[in-house]
């Protein structure tokens, strides 16, 4: 699993364990943390071409779960080669390894971002993917070229296009920990926990109820779920498809900076920002398909349970993990 000291990956090295699978974890710990994952770990670059191939041949893999990407939509709109590079670039260097060892099970940690603007919602897997930035662009490569390794090396492959993941563990012993933190709920706690001055809201004026971006809202447990059956799926033989990950109910911006001032009791400073360039009106997931495919339910992403265990991960370790 590439980037499976990541906040997602941590998760999902958890549920893949629990469901009675061995797990290697290979990251260079750039935005993960070795303390987040009980596993294997092997302290190397995806773009590392020879670290790659010492690994794949050290054993037998089954399949590759690839979640190591920059992940800051706004950021990959100064960075462009950056993204590129790292997101689109290194997963064809990953692909081709595997390729070369003989794993032909691949399942893809891609993104709503790959969408842009709907045409409209809830975004079934069908609809038209136009990004309207760098990082859902260098996702939506990989997703085109997927098909091609599959029909050309027998690699099948799941590609899981995510909405807002959030939350964190329900006793909140694990949770997010990447720097600079970027989403909003995070960003929202840390405000209340006064490790910032406020919350940069941007955009106000969008043509939604309340003036602001809508997103859909999963909690991390139940990303990881997914994961678990779409590694199940392709052991199985099932053959590679793309599926959402979301729950189909959009949440305003002002709603969760309501939600997350109610969880903490904390009136924090609210400073009103223009938009940011790439950033969709509103997104909202049709999961129909997944749970339909895989059998997957969301279980814990309810907007009460998402906040509440992430003010429990960041109010017990406001270091993140270095506590």
């Amino acid at each position: 699993m590439t980037g499976g000291a990541g906040y997602i990956g941590s998760f999902t090295v958890d549920a893949l364990q629990s469901a009675g699978h061995d797990v290697v974890v290979y990251d260079n710990l750039c935005y993960g943390h070795r303390n987040a994952i009980d596993a294997e770990l092997i302290e190397c670059d995806v773009g590392d071409v020879q670290a790659l191939d010492n690994c794949l041949g050290s054993r037998q893999f089954d399949a590759i779960i690839h979640f190591a990407a920059y992940i800051e939509a706004g950021q990959s709109m100064k960075e462009a080669g950056r993204f590129f590079e790292n997101n689109t670039g290194n997963t064809i260097r990953l692909l081709n390894a595997a390729a070369r060892h003989g794993i032909d099970k691949f399942v893809f940690s891609s993104t709503a971002a790959v969408y842009g603007n709907p045409v409209h919602l809830p975004i079934k897997e069908s609809d038209p993917t136009v990004p309207t930035n760098v990082y859902g662009e260098s996702k939506l490569q990989v997703e085109r070229m997927l098909p091609w390794y599959d029909l050309v090396h027998g690699i099948r492959s799941v590609s899981l296009r995510y909405f807002n993941a959030t939350g964190a563990a329900l006793d909140g012993s694990k949770g997010q920990d990447h720097l600079p933190a970027t989403h909003l709920l995070t960003v929202a706690i840390q405000a209340a926990l006064g490790q910032r001055p406020n919350l940069p809201l941007y955009g106000t004026d969008y043509p939604t109820p309340d003036g602001t971006c809508i997103r859909d809202y999963v909690h991390v447990l139940d990303l990881a779920s997914a994961h678990v059956l779409a590694v199940e799926h392709l052991a199985r033989g099932g053959s590679s498809d793309v599926f959402n990950i979301g729950t189909g109910k959009g949440k305003s911006n002002l709603e969760v900076i309501r939600a997350v001032r109610k969880a903490t009791g904390v009136d924090f400073s609210v400073e009103t920002c223009d938009r940011r360039s790439g950033d969709p009106v509103q997104l909202a997931a049709d999961p129909a398909k997944l749970q339909r495919t895989l059998d997957w339910q969301p279980r814990y992403s309810d907007l009460e349970t998402i906040v509440g265990s992430a003010w429990d991960w960041h109010r017990t370790h406001p270091n993140g993990y270095s506590a």
